[in-house]
């Protein structure tokens, strides 16, 4: 518990502005996601609306990685290299992934979108992440442990006869990338640090279609598929715990 930050109400103040620029980002986006477009040109759309709006794309450079924004296609459970050569077709799902840096402060979130038409259980599934999601953010309250997000997501997933990721987690987020706490997806009830106010993390459960393992490519070293080809999908916000329960921080819908 001693290494997680808790942020005072500028501090606070800093994450929402961002947070909510990049949750404006993936609104944005939303126009130019349809087949025949390539992930390089949606990652360069990205880039352009973050600096326009004077913040930067956190992920560039960090740890070697290349482009603004992570976007994993189909079996691509996260760290999807976008590039001009991926090519959106009809029946596509993919998760565009965003943080920005904003006067020093991270704001972090990311949602599936659909090419054209899908299929019922590509729907089924992107459904079922986006519940999962909404059941760990109902977690979030001052004294609630944090192993209780991963305990009612990994349930439910259970539940729907998904699997849910379990070598990539949520994390601390604002003032670094990544910060404490580690929020598993998959955890025992009553475990992990105890929630406080002021604490500022994200939530992002990725729900496997078969198998919860995963495989990175052994050429660019970021991207991971699921280990048996099928589909993931995930749903990411970043999430301030307040005085009687949460904030959704990159929430621009007003859907919490």
């Amino acid at each position: 518990m001693s290494d997680i930050i808790i942020k005072t109400p500028e501090q606070i103040e800093g994450i929402r502005k961002s947070s909510q620029l990049a949750g404006q980002s993936l609104v944005m986006i939303q126009e130019f996601v349809k087949p025949g477009i390539s992930t390089g040109f949606l990652n360069d759309k990205i880039e352009a609306f973050v600096r326009d709006h004077g913040a930067v794309p956190a992920t560039i450079g960090y740890n070697g990685y290349p482009k603004a924004t992570c976007i994993s296609l189909n079996e691509v459970v996260c760290h999807g290299i976008p590039g001009e050569n991926e090519i959106l077709k009809e029946g596509d799902i993919l998760n565009i992934d965003v943080t920005t840096i904003l006067n020093g402060y991270y704001g972090d979130t990311s949602k599936m979108f659909a090419v054209g038409k899908i299929s019922d259980k590509a729907r089924r599934l992107i459904n079922a992440a986006k519940h999962c999601l909404d059941l760990g953010i109902q977690q979030v309250r001052p004294g609630n442990y944090v192993g209780n997000i991963g305990f009612v997501i990994a349930r439910y997933a259970k539940a729907q006869k998904y699997s849910v990721v379990y070598e990539f987690c949520g994390h601390g987020v604002g003032l670094e990338f990544h910060e404490a706490p580690q929020v598993d997806h998959v955890a025992r009830k009553n475990t992990g640090d105890i929630m406080e106010a002021g604490m500022t993390f994200t939530i992002e459960p990725m729900i496997n279609e078969g198998r919860a393992s995963t495989k990175v490519d052994k050429v660019d070293g970021w991207t991971a598929r699921t280990s048996d080809g099928k589909l993931s999908a995930q749903y990411e916000h970043t999430i301030l715990v307040t005085a009687d329960g949460y904030e959704v921080l990159s929430d621009v819908l007003g859907e919490y």
